[in-house]
C-alpha cells in the first residue's frame, strides 16, 4: 500500500470485505464516489480537505484521523480499499480494535506517546465540533476549563498515557470513547448531547449542568435518554426545601441530581428510578454517580450489591436517615443528602466503585438542582441536531443530490 492505489491482495481488504453486507458495501462505494468527485480525483482518491469537512473534524485531529484511515502512507489521498479497510477494522472490528484505534487518534503529534498536549488538543477538537464554537487562541477557548477536567481525570502520574491508563480514562470519560468511535460509524439516532430547557425565571449563570457537563453524563446513556432535559429543581429558585424538592420532581421518568457544595466541588447522581418513599434502598443498575469538577468522572455499579437509590421520608428510625442518596450503606453512602438539604456526606462506595467524590466526606450543598429526562417524543427525528451525523448518515442526503446529476454509481 504504498502508493494511492492500496493492493487488492492486501488480507486485510478481504477480511473487511467479509465483515459487510452486499448493501453496506454499495453505499460505501457510493459514498466514495461522492467524496472522490468533490475531491476533482476523477474518481481515484479523496482529498483531506474534503475528508476532514466530511466528518467535521479539521485541525490536527482532523489530520491524524486521515492518516489513519489512509494507513499512514502520507500520499495524501484515501483510497477505496483505504475506508473498507478502515471501516471494517473500527466499526466492524473487536472492542479492542476500536480501542487502539482510538489510542492513536490521540497521539496528534505522531510521536508514539500520547501526552498532555496531545489530550488537550483532541478534547479542544471535539468539543469545538459538538458545539460548533471555534478561537484561536488556546487558553482563551470557551472549552479550555472543561477539557482540563477532563484530563485530570486520568490521574496520570506522568506526562504520557499509557494504553492501560487510557482504558481506565475511557472507562470514566465513555462519552469520549462514544464520539472518537463514532467518527466513522453510522451514527445513532439523535444527539450526544440533550437540549436543555429551563425557566426563564432563572439566570442561565446559575445552573450548574454546563452543555459540555451534560455530554459528559449523556455519555453513559442511551440515545433515548438523550433527548431533552428540563430543570425541575433549583435551589436558588426554589429555596433550599426537600418538600419543594419531592413536589417538583414527581413525575415517572429518570432524574440527573447536581450537587455544588460550600467546598466549590461538583458532583452528583443519576436516578434511573423516580425518587419514592422506601424504607430501604431500590432501583436498577442504569443508576451511577458522577463528578464534574474539579474533574470529571462517571462510576456505574460494580455489581458488588443492589444498594443503588435511597430515599427516605418521615422515618422515625435512626438506622433509616431521611434525605435522598446513592450507593453504600445507610449512614456510609457514596453521597447522601439529608432531608434538611442542610449536610450530607459522601464516602468510597463499593456498589459504584467510586471515591469521595468532594474534598472531605462531609458536604454542606451550596446548591442543588435536578433535571427531568424527558420522554422522547415522537417527532424526535425533526428535532435540530446538535452534531453533524456521522459518515453514512450525511452520505444519504449527498447520494440523492448525486443520483441528480448520475454520479451516485459512477464507481459500479
Amino acid at each position: 500500500m504504498g502508493n494511492s492505489g492500496s493492493s487488492s491482495s492486501d488480507p486485510r481488504l478481504a477480511a473487511a470485505t467479509r465483515s459487510f453486507t452486499h448493501q453496506e458495501l454499495e453505499d460505501l462505494r457510493s459514498l466514495f464516489a461522492s467524496l472522490a468527485a468533490q475531491s476533482q480525483s476523477n474518481g481515484k482518491y479523496i482529498s483531506p480537505d474534503v475528508f476532514k469537512a466530511y466528518i467535521g473534524i479539521d485541525g490536527p485531529l482532523g489530520d491524524r484521523v486521515f492518516d489513519l484511515v489512509s494507513q499512514k502512507r502520507k500520499d495524501q489521498k484515501l483510497t477505496f480499499e483505504d475506508l473498507v479497510i478502515a471501516k471494517g477494522t473500527y466499526e466492524k472490528g473487536t472492542n479492542e480494535d476500536i480501542e487502539e484505534f482510538i489510542y492513536q487518534l490521540l497521539d496528534v503529534s505522531d510521536d508514539s506517546t500520547v501526552g498532555r498536549s496531545d489530550l488537550e488538543v483532541v478534547l479542544t477538537a471535539m468539543l469545538d465540533s459538538l458545539f460548533n464554537q471555534e478561537c484561536s487562541e488556546p487558553k482563551n477557548r470557551p472549552h479550555h476549563e472543561i477539557v482540563e477536567v477532563f484530563i485530570d481525570a486520568a490521574n496520570l502520574t506522568s506526562d504520557n498515557m499509557s494504553f492501560e491508563d487510557f482504558r481506565k480514562w475511557c472507562t470514566l470519560l465513555p462519552a469520549v470513547r462514544k464520539y472518537l468511535a463514532s467518527l466513522l460509524m453510522p451514527s445513532d439516532s439523535g444527539s450526544q448531547i440533550p437540549l436543555l430547557h429551563h425557566p426563564d425565571t432563572i439566570d442561565p449563570s446559575q445552573i450548574l449542568l454546563r452543555k459540555e457537563y451534560a455530554w459528559h453524563i449523556g455519555g453513559a446513556l442511551s440515545p433515548a435518554e438523550l433527548d431533552e432535559w428540563q430543570l425541575l429543581y433549583h435551589s436558588n429558585l426554589h429555596g433550599m426545601s426537600f418538600n419543594t424538592f419531592l413536589g417538583n420532581i414527581q413525575n415517572d421518568g429518570p432524574t440527573v441530581l447536581i450537587i455544588k457544595d460550600k467546598e466549590g466541588y461538583i458532583y452528583g447522581g443519576y436516578a434511573s428510578q423516580p425518587w419514592e418513599r422506601h424504607a430501604d434502598f431500590y432501583g436498577d443498575m442504569k443508576s451511577f454517580l458522577f463528578q464534574l469538577y474539579p474533574k470529571a468522572s462517571i462510576f456505574r455499579p460494580t455489581g458488588a450489591n443492589h444498594n443503588l437509590q435511597w430515599c427516605a421520608i418521615n422515618f422515625s428510625s435512626e438506622s433509616i436517615p431521611n434525605g435522598i442518596g446513592f450507593g453504600g450503606r445507610a449512614g456510609h453512602f457514596g453521597l447522601f443528602v439529608s432531608a434538611n438539604f442542610d449536610h450530607g456526606h459522601t464516602f468510597t462506595c463499593t456498589t459504584f466503585g467510586s471515591p469521595c467524590l468532594s474534598k472531605t466526606s462531609q458536604i454542606q450543598p451550596d446548591i442543588i438542582e435536578c433535571w427531568g429526562v424527558v420522554p422522547r417524543r415522537a417527532d424526535h427525528d425533526n428535532r435540530p441536531e446538535v452534531m453533524k451525523g456521522t459518515v453514512l448518515d450525511r452520505f444519504k442526503e449527498d447520494r440523492n443530490m448525486l443520483k441528480m446529476i448520475g454520479l451516485a454509481n459512477s464507481s459500479e
